[in-house]
C-alpha cells in the first residue's frame, strides 16, 4: 500500500485495486506468496476520513455496495491460492488489521499495534469481523470489539493475530527467513494446506474423513507429490527449490 500520506488508509480507490493485484497475483504462474505491507511508518490507518466523511452522506444502498466491495477484497485475500504474508511495519487500525488478519501469516515490527476503534465512532468492524474471529477466537474477539482498545505486538502475539514479533530493526529480516521456508514448500501442496485448514472445521465426520482422504491421494499421484516423493528418496532438492 502506498499512501504514506494518509498512514496507508484505503478508499473507495485503493480497496480495487488491493483486489486486482491480489487476483492478479494469485493467478500468476511466477508468484510464489505475496507479501502485504505499507510504505513509510504505518501498516494502515484502516477507512480514510474523507472516504468516510463522503459515505456518511449517502443512502443505505449506496454504502452497502461500498461495503461489499471491501468485504470481496478480504476475501479475496483470504482465499487467494498463494501464500500471503502481512508484514506489518506499524500501525494498523480497524481495516488495516483486518487486511493483517485475512493473511495467512503475520510479522510484526515491535512497535507496531492494533485497535478496532469503529465503536468509538457509533460502528462495528463488520466486513473484517470474520477474519479476526477466526484469528483470535470469539472471546477475545468479543473484547477488542466492544472496547476497542489498542494492543500493542506482543498482546497481538498471545492472542494469535500476529505470529511473530520481531526484534527491532529485523522486521525485513524475519519476513525473508519465512519466504524461504515457504519456497521451500510445493506450490500445490501450500495451496491444499490451505484449503485444508479452511474446510475441514465445518465439515462433518464423514465428510472431513472422506475429503482429506481425496486430497492426500491426489496430492500423492500428481505431477507435484511425485515429484517431491522421488526428491526425497534421491536425497535431493525438488524441482520447485532455485
Amino acid at each position: 500500500m502506498s499512501r504514506p500520506e494518509v498512514r496507508n488508509a484505503f478508499d473507495e480507490r485503493m480497496i480495487p485495486e488491493i483486489h486486482h493485484a491480489v487476483d492478479e497475483l494469485g493467478g500468476s504462474l511466477e508468484v510464489r506468496a505475496i507479501v502485504v505491507t505499507g510504505e513509510g511508518s504505518a501498516f494502515s490507518a484502516g477507512a480514510d476520513i474523507d472516504w468516510m466523511r463522503r459515505m456518511g452522506r449517502l443512502g443505505f444502498k449506496e454504502n452497502y455496495q461500498d461495503a461489499l466491495k471491501l468485504a470481496y477484497m478480504l476475501d479475496a485475500l483470504s482465499m487467494c491460492p498463494k501464500p500471503t504474508v502481512a508484514r506489518v511495519n506499524g500501525p494498523a487500525i480497524g481495516g488495516g488489521t483486518g487486511l493483517v488478519a485475512a493473511c495467512d501469516v503475520a510479522i510484526a515490527d515491535p512497535r507496531a499495534f492494533f485497535s478496532f476503534s469503529e465503536v468509538k465512532i457509533g460502528l462495528v468492524p463488520g466486513c473484517i469481523g470474520p477474519y479476526v474471529i477466526r484469528k483470535v477466537g470469539q472471546g477475545r474477539a468479543r473484547e477488542l470489539f466492544i472496547t476497542g482498545r489498542r494492543i500493542y505486538a506482543d498482546e497481538a502475539e498471545r492472542y494469535c493475530l500476529v505470529n511473530k514479533v520481531a526484534e527491532a530493526g529485523r522486521l525485513d529480516e524475519e519476513v525473508e527467513a519465512l519466504l524461504e521456508q515457504l519456497l521451500s514448500s510445493g506450490p500445490e501442496a501450500v495451496h491444499a494446506a490451505k484449503r485444508l485448514v479452511r474446510d475441514v472445521p465445518s465439515q462433518s465426520r464423514e465428510e472431513y474423513i472422506k475429503y482429506t482422504a481425496n486430497m492426500i491421494a491426489e496430492l500423492r499421484t500428481g505431477p507435484e507429490g511425485q515429484e517431491g516423493t522421488k526428491a526425497f528418496l534421491e536425497k535431493r532438492k525438488p524441482g520447485w527449490v532455485k
